[in-house]
């Protein structure tokens, strides 16, 4: 049974991809991860607190962007001297783990800004990562603020960042665009090699004793696998690029889901956070099963079947399967 695929040009023995998390913040979980079967990994997130900056900077570019959000974006100063900032530890941890480890290692950042990120990339990229992962999501609080300014902010880092660095550069989408098929073709045209759908942004929420917003981890379920299938599904082979299925992911079976509407991988977080490393040993068995069953042979035979390129049922993609799932709808 030949599981293996191709994602941002790496032949991966399977389609699974330990996407940034707590996991994927040591060398010893990563390499737990790779002693269970995972393909590939993401590091964890690099973002603005670890990175040990003058505080008063910091402080005046958060007031002037708070508009910021925390969780999923870093914006990092344009005068940022990376020489004298203190995140060297990530550089090393790059190094250290490709050392110990086969799989494709993936360094992820979180941010944007002009000169900073290209200086940070071009230091990941000689500390021997396979590619980089860029995670931009930004939430505009400001209601004069145009959506084709923040869309053309997005494309903009892309295209910096590709300029910088010859690694594949794959962007972590979220589903907030007004149309993520026109966006995912101008990050591509900017420079990207991969996209990941979708972004899984934290859980916003109040506390009522202390009269504060908290910001929660949002752990998924298959239930959330909704919108990642339906935009591999539109998205397949309209892209020159792998298209990775990054949300709902937490079983054998919607991994084959994902393959089957057009992702050449999957990126699994919540599932290996609530259950462990070992699921991913389950997950392939149950993978391989299925395939034995409805004699598949490999992964390739089945990827995209049902895309929208592919589907005998298009409106499953459109507003009338919509219509239909309302009026048809029992308790």
């Amino acid at each position: 049974m030949d599981l293996s695929t191709t994602f941002l040009g790496f032949l991966l023995k399977n389609p699974l991809i330990a996407s940034a998390s707590p996991l994927t913040a040591s060398l010893e979980s990563i390499k737990r991860l790779e002693d269970n079967g995972i393909a590939a990994v993401i590091m964890h997130s690099l973002f603005e607190e670890e990175i040990n900056h003058d505080i008063h900077q910091i402080d005046h570019f958060l007031h002037i962007n708070s508009d910021s959000y925390a969780e999923a974006i870093s914006y990092l100063p344009s005068e940022v001297d990376f020489n004298n900032l203190q995140a060297d530890h990530y550089l090393h941890e790059i190094h250290r783990i490709k050392e110990s480890v086969d799989v494709p290692l993936i360094a992820s950042l979180n941010g944007v800004s002009a000169g900073g990120w290209v200086k940070y990339a071009q230091k990941i990229e000689q500390a021997g990562a396979d590619a980089i992962e860029l995670n931009i999501t930004y939430i505009p609080t400001t209601i004069d603020l145009e959506g084709s300014v923040v869309e053309q902010m997005y494309v903009e880092t892309v295209a910096m960042l590709a300029r910088e660095v010859s690694l594949p550069i794959n962007v972590k989408m979220n589903a907030y665009f007004s149309n993520p098929a026109n966006m995912a073709k101008r990050f591509v045209e900017a420079g990207a090699r991969g996209l990941s759908i979708f972004d899984n942004p934290t859980l916003v929420d109040v506390d009522l004793e202390l009269l504060s917003v908290l910001q929660r981890a949002n752990i998924t379920t298959s239930y959330n696998l909704s919108e990642t299938l339906r935009w591999c599904g539109i998205l397949y082979q309209k892209l020159s690029c792998s298209l990775c299925a990054n949300t709902g992911i937490h079983s054998g079976e919607d991994v084959l889901k994902a393959m089957m509407s057009g992702a050449d991988a999957t990126a699994l977080a919540s599932l290996l956070l609530i259950k462990g490393e070992g699921e991913i040993k389950n997950i392939l068995t149950n993978m391989t099963e299925w395939m034995e069953k409805y004699e598949y042979d490999s992964i390739e035979q089945m990827k995209g079947s049902i895309s929208l390129l592919h589907t005998d049922n298009p409106s499953a993609y459109e507003r009338n399967s919509y219509m239909y799932a309302l009026q048809h709808y029992r308790r």
